[in-house]
């Protein structure tokens, strides 16, 4: 009898986990809107009531895609920055941190692709999932805020929290740019996007951290 339950569990669990995987495809490739349970049940091969003793209701779907798909990539943003970056200067660093982030965010194309079209659409707000959204963006900005900070830690802390406070809405901004740039075409090198990006950072921070001219 328990060994039966346990079986049972297992696909359970092992169902839900391939109607997550399902759906953050489906719903990065069309949308929430254009993904219906019909949609699910048949790219799972699994009857709609399988999809509701999971998750209850669509949005309850896109609920657990989005709360997966965020810890996975946070986690993974870890584990690639873990030990620092490598390089003496900022602009080594910030490449460093650029360079593995794009790694970690080609990994995870689909959870961004979905988070990007949630962003710019009312489909967030229709699945009552804009808190979850908007929970996202601030994590995402506070990596960069972290990333910037880090990257010109040489030139004192505070001066470095400043320069990441101005900067990291910027990085946000140009990640975002390369990442639907990428997707739109291919063949377009994230890497390479983000080693621009980082100079771009980094000049800026430079040319703040530079005195002023005294007036003529």
């Amino acid at each position: 009898m328990v060994s039966g339950q346990r079986t049972t569990n297992r696909r359970g669990r092992r169902s839900r986990e391939e109607i997550l995987e399902i759906a953050s495809r489906v719903m990065a490739e069309r949308g929430y809107a254009a993904t219906t349970l019909s949609v699910l049940s048949q790219e799972s091969g699994l009857p709609k009531s399988a999809i509701y003793h999971h998750f209850q209701s669509k949005s309850g779907v896109l609920t657990a895609v989005m709360s997966r798909g965020a810890y996975d990539f946070f986690e993974a943003m870890r584990r690639a920055h873990a030990g620092g970056p490598e390089g003496a200067t900022p602009r080594e660093r910030m490449r460093w941190f650029l360079v593995r982030t794009a790694e970690v965010f080609l990994a995870r194309s689909d959870f961004l692709r979905l988070h990007l079209i949630l962003v710019m659409s009312a489909e967030a707000a229709e699945a009552e999932v804009d808190t979850m959204i908007e929970q996202v963006r601030r994590d995402g900005r506070a990596y960069m805020n972290h990333m910037i900070a880090t990257a010109f830690a040489p030139v004192g802390v505070e001066a470095a929290r400043r320069l990441a406070d101005e900067l990291d809405y910027f990085g946000i901004a140009g990640f975002d740019g390369a990442f639907v740039a990428q997707q739109a075409d291919p063949r377009r090198d994230l890497t390479a996007a983000m080693e621009l990006l980082a100079d771009a950072v980094v000049a800026l921070g430079e040319a703040r951290l530079s005195p002023a001219p005294p007036p003529s």
